[in-house]
């Protein structure tokens, strides 16, 4: 399972088998992750079976994932990247609706993980 998904399962009460599905199922209905733009448009760049491949619980997800997450959960998401020399915060936040709640996930430039407390 990926890191990603795993992280957001500390955060909200759902496995996260669970979570990545409802996040494939966001995505596949063509619900907004960027204003102003089709989501079926910019999950064509990144390629052609994205959603596809998304479902298959050892893909990573990434920025696309988080970003559906926010909108399905309202919730803000903070990614901390803990590279050492590149630390930084990302702050997604809800494209269409109001923030409920924010967590915060690290980033090692290759592994989530929910920054707990």
């Amino acid at each position: 399972m990926s890191c990603l998904f795993n992280s957001l399962s500390y955060f909200i009460p759902e496995t996260s088998l669970s979570i990545r599905q409802q996040i494939c199922n966001y995505l596949e209905a063509n619900n907004t992750i960027i204003d102003g733009l089709e989501t079926k448009d910019i999950l064509k760049m990144e390629s052609k079976d994205y959603i596809q491949s998304m479902r298959n619980p050892s893909t990573w997800g990434g920025g696309i994932e988080i970003q559906a997450a926010c909108n399905i959960w309202k919730m803000g998401i903070n990614v901390h990247d803990i590279r050492r020399g590149t630390k930084g915060v990302i702050c997604f936040i809800p494209v269409v609706t109001e923030v409920l709640q924010t967590i915060n996930i690290s980033w090692s430039g290759g592994h989530y993980e929910p920054i707990r407390g």
